[in-house]
């Protein structure tokens, strides 16, 4: 790292070595989608996950865990074959200040973005441009 003082160019190492290992994974909320293979599952749980990544990791993994078990071995299989009554096994799901009732609309939200636009990443790829993301997550949040 030519031209980074000594120092920081240490901190940087030690932070690439610490965040950029399995062991980190496993007790952080990127190991939610890390639990799927299929591109929407992924998709799915990444989203769903960093949606309530606020607060302590340990109980950002615990209820990103319960709330995709809730939909059972795949959640985009769930979100697009999900009739209103699956919807009330998510009652009395909360994350801090995120519920049920935020928790139903995002699943219906997504269902209409994977029917209606081609899934998530078609909807930000349309509007990602060289330098911002801010014009996809833009249209993302119109959709």
């Amino acid at each position: 790292m030519k031209g980074i003082p000594t120092d920081i160019k240490e901190f940087l190492e030690e932070k690439v070595y610490q965040y950029n290992s399995p062991a980190f994974i496993e007790s952080d909320p990127i190991s939610i989608p890390h639990r799927y293979d299929l591109k929407e599952d992924i998709e799915i749980s990444g989203f769903l996950t960093s949606t309530i990544s606020w607060g302590n990791r340990t109980m950002i993994v615990k209820n990103a865990s319960k709330l995709l078990g809730l939909m059972g071995k795949s959640p985009y299989d769930f979100i697009m074959n999900h009739d209103e009554h699956d919807l009330d096994r998510f009652s009395g799901f909360v994350h801090r200040t995120f519920n049920e009732i935020d928790l139903v609309y995002f699943i219906k939200s997504i269902k209409n973005i994977y029917v209606n636009h081609g899934g998530l990443e078609s909807v930000f790829a349309r509007s990602v441009t060289p330098s911002s993301t801010q014009p996809a997550i833009h249209e993302f949040k119109k959709i």
